[in-house]
């Protein structure tokens, strides 16, 4: 899943408007108030990308079977039981009866089957979740309570399609996806979750009010907020101040400073995002049409070995995480066990200046006036590094990248940008090198589909590739993973697969972050966490923290933010707590961050 951000407000906005009268009275019963240090790029699910706004998403809409919270295993949700025919091409789920949409209709088999043909018929519905039904040949809905769907091979992921179910009644009457319309509340307002969505302010407020018809039961909540900041330290001072409830997204400083603070208890969880350096080598659309501007001295393999061998991610790790992390390898973290892959000793790229400097002779790119490299035009071998200014790793891991490619001659001007923006240039394949972060599924199969041929986009640019990465040899690893019923030698493929990723460097993987956050224990006792013990309270799997949070006795009464923090316009609320430039986001699953 990848993060990134869209539209602007722009400067920070001062609270010391008065309350507005009618302001306190919105929020009342047992509130939850999460910040979102990430944009929302959209609430349309067929387009949403960001962690925040599939976030948001996972309260709302049901899915077929999601991770669990206590192993990120297959749980009956909207199927309750399911199985594959003999050859392993028809998979027939029984689907739960009695799930109720917000608007009294029922929720049935042909809901799913609807949602999924409009992703695999229509072209802009492909945007977040394409990639899921690129293998199905036919959806269809029998009767209300069973989903039949056909491959065209045998596909190894079917209990791990993680596409959000939409209302039919609600979506076949939209026409193009990128109709504005799409994240109003008369659309996104209608779902099956445990919350529904109720307000919808860009870049301030999301409000949600508790489903008293969900099938597990109503949650313990009354209501449920998300409310935008400019960046992490505006929102620990809203946590600090008791504004909010749950932060994430900490700085290991942050984090530190919170750790023994009376009201607020702390968590490390167990990362399931990687941090990688973009490499652009030569981005390319589905009919292999050069797109985008990029540096061609990147298309060349040798050029990005030596860039990975002139970075050094344990520093970016020990001085810019604090240690809160782990050294990259594959692309899929540590987090997930099973698939996970390292380079071995001899062949991982190591910070190693001199044998950057070797490669880059080697690969015909001479120092030139000031030690700069020429490259084979003749011109100083420049590249502009792209990057979030609203993150502090993107900001000081900017300028190391900088500092170690300049000492084995290569000029880097540093550009950083908003969320949206940074989405937008490499999503159009207009960059050279470009910090991102992706999450990642407890399933190989959506990251890996990312890397291969047939994620470059159709028309332009688009996100549905994350590096623009096409490999025959890649392609071959992933066809075998995919369809590989055979658990231990699907593991073997999908680790071959990382193998060669890491091999032709399209990204270089600095890191798996540890996912650091703190809520106000004073106001909730107890947050599920996704996996049981070690893992994440926000940007789950799943709802499980949020449904199963359990207030304590200080959060009782009216929820909402304080006095202060409420600004009255017109005959509005308008939630604009510390609120800077924030953006509108595009899709490319990771630093959701893009998962």
């Amino acid at each position: 899943m990848r993060w990134r951000t869209a539209g602007a407000v722009a400067g920070a906005v001062a609270l010391t408007a008065t309350l507005a009268p009618d302001a306190h009275a919105q929020d009342t019963g047992k509130v939850l108030r999460v910040a979102l240090v990430q944009e929302i790029d959209h609430l349309n699910p067929f387009l949403a990308s960001f962690a925040s706004s599939i976030m948001v998403g996972r309260m709302t809409w049901e899915y077929l079977t999601p991770p669990s919270a206590e192993d990120n295993t297959p749980s009956p949700v909207l199927a309750t039981s399911w199985r594959a025919s003999d050859d392993k091409l028809t998979w027939t789920f029984s689907i739960r009866r009695g799930i109720k949409w917000s608007d009294g209709q029922p929720m049935t088999a042909k809901d799913i089957a609807y949602t999924y043909n409009r992703i695999m018929t229509d072209k802009e519905a492909q945007e977040a979740n394409g990639t899921y039904v690129e293998n199905f040949e036919t959806v269809t809905a029998p009767d209300e309570a069973t989903l039949v769907i056909k491959t065209r091979k045998p596909q190894a992921s079917m209990t791990a399609i993680d596409i959000p179910v939409v209302p039919e009644h609600v979506w076949s009457k939209i026409g193009k996806m990128d109709d504005p319309a799409t994240d109003s509340l008369a659309v996104v307002g209608v779902g099956d979750g445990p919350f529904v969505i109720t307000e919808y302010r860009p870049n301030q407020l999301i409000r949600l009010k508790a489903n008293p018809d969900y099938w597990r039961g109503r949650p313990k909540l009354d209501e449920l907020q998300f409310v935008s900041y400019t960046n992490a330290d505006a929102a620990v001072n809203a946590l600090r101040n008791g504004e909010v409830d749950v932060v994430n997204r900490l700085t290991s400083t942050q984090f530190d400073s919170l750790r023994d603070q009376a009201g607020i208890t702390t968590n490390k969880a167990i990362g399931r995002r990687y941090r990688e350096l973009l490499m652009n080598p030569g981005a390319r659309n589905a009919d292999r049409q050069p797109i985008g501007d990029g540096n061609p001295a990147l298309t060349d393999v040798e050029v990005r070995r030596a860039i990975a061998r002139a970075v050094d991610p344990q520093t970016l790790i020990d001085r810019v995480l604090g240690g809160y992390g782990q050294l990259g390898g594959g692309i899929i973290p540590a987090a997930f066990p099973l698939y996970h892959w390292d380079p071995e000793p001899g062949k991982r790229y190591t910070f190693d200046p001199a044998a950057a400097n070797a490669g880059l002779d080697r690969a015909g790119y001479p120092r030139g006036a000031g030690g700069i490299r020429t490259g084979k035009d003749g011109k100083p071998l420049n590249l502009r590094l792209v990057a979030k200014s609203s993150e502090d790793f993107s900001q000081r891991a900017a300028d190391y990248i900088v500092s170690w490619l300049g000492a084995v001659g290569i000029g880097v001007t540093k550009q950083l940008v908003s969320d949206n923006e940074v989405d937008e240039r490499t999503s159009a394949g207009n960059y050279d090198l470009a910090l991102s972060s992706w999450g990642t599924s407890p399933d190989p199969d959506y990251i890996l589909a990312k890397q291969t041929c047939a994620a470059l986009p159709a028309v332009g640019g688009s996100s549905s590739s994350t590096a623009f990465f096409c490999d025959p040899e890649f392609d071959s690893l992933y066809d075998k993973e995919s369809t590989d019923l055979d658990p231990a030698k699907r593991v073997d493929e999908v680790k071959q697969a990382q193998a060669r990723y890491y091999d032709q460097v399209p990204s270089f993987v600095l890191d798996y972050d540890n996912a650091l956050e703190a809520y106000r224990s004073d106001h909730f006792t107890a947050f599920p966490t996704q996996p049981a013990g070690n893992g994440t309270i926000m940007e789950q799997s799943g709802y499980w923290s949020f449904y199963g949070a359990t207030p304590g006795s200080g959060q009782g009464g009216a929820g909402g933010l304080p006095t202060g923090a409420w600004i009255g316009i017109g005959a509005g609320v308008v939630v604009l707590v510390a609120i800077g430039a924030v953006a509108a986001t595009h899709r490319r699953k990771p630093d959701e961050d893009r998962e």
